[in-house]
């Protein structure tokens, strides 16, 4: 399989590591991770399914990874991530690609798809919420506002909450294993070696076991995209996971409902927060479908 790192420019001061996997010549297909999270938060087996038709982008946020950190020097909000995206594209040369993002990366790609829709092939959105304030319409037909929507679990909420406290890479590995289990959801068996390896090869890569916290002190305001987002045109999947703590249904069926034109939604069977290997083929395989069914668009 094809491999090239490189750093980009995204803005003065602000290298952000890249890798390119699959065929040069092959469409893009650019994964946008969550808050906090490398680019290797993608798995390697993930990444080469979806390579084996397209040539897939990872990158580092800012503040993440090998990327620059920059923000307890030159705060910067939310918005600024969404940029850093474009950013990777128009430093690798690459004019329109198929988008995946999921949590706060599937925020950073609605974001994209509304501000800068002419870069975007289609989206695929996992484990994220609307950037919008239009209600939820049930199948019955009652309208939810969207305060009203289900809210993140207390288990998750309580791990979140803890202060981080420096006790060595082995202390800082069982934390964030444990936070992989609350994030996944419950609904398949959890597989702590993996994720005990995928943060381990995580922390190599960025050469320090102490994670940034810039992302969740971030300015999130400016958001908003309803009006865009309802006139959007690029075909969008939006992702429903049955475990998901983090946005769970009706999430999905919310965002699907918000975008331009409609959406697909399509269910991975006992898909929480996270990417076990129990979901990655049917997830690729979803992606897949959706970005090749894009194809002469």
């Amino acid at each position: 399989m094809r491999q090239q790192q490189e750093y980009v420019e995204a803005a003065p001061g602000i290298r952000l590591w890249t890798e390119r996997r699959g065929a040069p010549d092959a469409p893009a297909l650019l994964l946008v991770m969550g808050a906090q999270a490398s680019g290797l938060g993608w798995p390697d087996t993930f990444v080469d399914a979806l390579a084996a038709q397209y040539q897939v982008i990872r990158y580092d946020h800012r503040d993440t990874g090998r990327s620059t950190s920059t923000f307890d020097q030159h705060p910067y909000p939310i918005t600024d991530l969404a940029q850093d995206a474009v950013a990777v594209l128009d430093g690798l040369g690459v004019e329109r690609a198929h988008l995946v993002g999921m949590s706060l990366g599937g925020m950073l790609t609605q974001l994209v798809l509304a501000d800068h829709p002419e870069r975007v092939l289609s989206a695929t959105l996992i484990g994220t919420c609307a950037l919008s304030d239009t209600s939820y319409e049930t199948p019955d037909g009652v309208e939810v506002p969207v305060g009203e929507l289900p809210g993140i679990a207390p288990e998750v909420l309580e791990v979140w909450s803890r202060p981080f406290d420096d006790k060595g890479p082995e202390a800082e590995l069982d934390r964030r294993v444990e936070h992989w289990r609350v994030l996944s959801g419950g609904q398949l068996p959890f597989e702590a070696p993996y994720f005990r390896d995928l943060e381990r090869r995580i922390i190599e890569h960025t050469g320090t076991h102490i994670a940034s916290t810039a992302h969740a002190r971030a300015d999130d305001s400016h958001m908003l995209r309803t009006d865009e987002l309802a006139g959007t045109k690029v075909p969008t999947l939006v992702i429903s996971a049955p475990a998901e703590p983090v946005f769970p249904p009706p999430h999905p069926h919310h965002l699907a409902q918000v975008i331009g034109g409609g959406a697909r939604v399509v269910e991975i069977a006992g898909m929480g927060h996270a990417l076990p290997p129990a979901v990655q083929a049917p997830l690729a395989e979803a992606i897949l479908g959706h970005a090749n069914s894009t194809a002469g668009r």
